[in-house]
């Protein structure tokens, strides 16, 4: 069997606790060593990470570590991209652990579907209470509003799918990531793809598990992020990818602006009375499922709380977006644009 050359590329920023067992787990991948290159963009890491970068470098000679001055995740991508000397490109996380046929796997998928980009689903591994629910949530339908690339079962076409592999010439072909974006670059790439009339793959034989975050601030802030950048990828495309982005948002503005017309108009609080009213029997209703389908009654306490976080981070996120990029046409705030992950060991002790 023939094996293309694969460069593995992984943007990376202070993730001292992650990148160890995450290169262990490339390094321990069945692709033929002779065909895998590995780069490293850091974004100029300032918590030991550089140092276990050059350690890792000087022991495994297919590993490189380059400067990403722009500190963001699109700009290590394309730096990556661009010094890849692979006919194939893998996108991996830091964040993530992957099985030992995982880039085997994507290649397979990638050729025998003939897809411009081919992934599989978001897996999780979580530790403690706190993050294993916010993982539960994680796959529940209610929170991510049915996104395929959150169902570990499904296999075929989608608008999506996390990390990706793509053929080099066809990255290039498509522009490469877009770097304005601080979040979902990856999402508004795919859109590009679809809308080109190419096409993304999600298999199920593609096997990778995301240890999502492990405290709630840290989860809100992720989710606003989202919202917020989603607005961006929005005002570029003139269209949204999914009815699914502008729920939350809609959902969110409608919330406010009844609470804030309630002390004047008896039916406004009617309304608000009936909306927060729906909302929260729909949001106890999937919690009380979600919970029994998994067999982990344990998160029905906690799991409400996370469900509207997700639905509120999201929502709010985007109205900030709506407000600075559509009305106000000015750049992000600072808080949209720092890295949301809190500093964990890789077991994911919660806070």
């Amino acid at each position: 069997m023939s094996f293309p050359s694969v460069t593995v590329i992984i943007p990376c920023r202070n993730e001292r606790s992650f990148i160890v067992p995450c290169l262990d787990s490339i390094l321990g991948s069945d692709y033929p060593e002779n065909q895998l290159e590995i780069i490293v963009a850091d974004g100029m890491s300032d918590d030991g990470t550089r140092d276990l970068l050059l350690e890792y470098c000087s022991r495994h000679p297919a590993i490189r570590m380059i400067d990403n001055p722009g500190r963001i995740v699109p700009t290590g991508l394309n730096l990556a991209i661009r010094e890849a000397r692979g006919e194939i490109i893998v996108r991996i996380d830091a964040h993530t652990e992957y099985a030992a046929d995982y880039i085997r796997q994507c290649v397979d998928t990638l050729i025998e579907t003939g897809a411009d980009n081919a992934g599989g689903a978001h897996r999780t591994r979580a530790g403690g209470y706190l993050q294993s629910a916010i993982a539960l949530a994680f796959h529940s339908p209610f929170a991510v509003g049915g996104a395929r690339s959150h169902d570990v079962h499904f296999e075929g076409w989608v608008d999506t799918v996390i990390y990706g592999c793509w053929k080099k010439d066809r990255l290039l072909e498509l522009g490469l990531f877009d770097e304005q974006l601080v979040r979902n670059q990856d999402d508004e790439l795919n859109l590009r793809i679809n809308r080109s009339g190419g096409k993304v793959y999600q298999s199920a034989k593609i096997l990778s598990w995301y240890r999502p975050r492990a405290s709630l601030t840290s989860l809100l802030r992720q989710y606003t992020q989202y919202g917020y950048w989603k607005v961006r990828v929005i005002q570029k495309h003139k269209i949204p990818a999914s009815i699914r982005h502008l729920i939350p948002g809609l959902w969110v503005a409608i919330t406010i602006l009844l609470a804030l017309a309630s002390p004047l108009s008896r039916i406004a609080a009617l309304l608000l009375m009936l909306d927060l009213g729906l909302y929260g029997a729909a949001n106890f209703s999937a919690a009380v499922y979600t919970c029994a389908k998994s067999r982990n009654l344990k998160f029905i306490p906690i799991l409400p709380l996370i469900f509207l976080i997700y639905h509120f981070g999201y929502g709010f996120g985007f109205l900030r977006g709506l407000i600075d990029f559509i009305i106000l046409r000015r750049g992000a705030g600072d808080q949209f644009t720092k890295i949301t992950r809190e500093s964990a060991r890789p077991t994911g002790d919660p806070d």
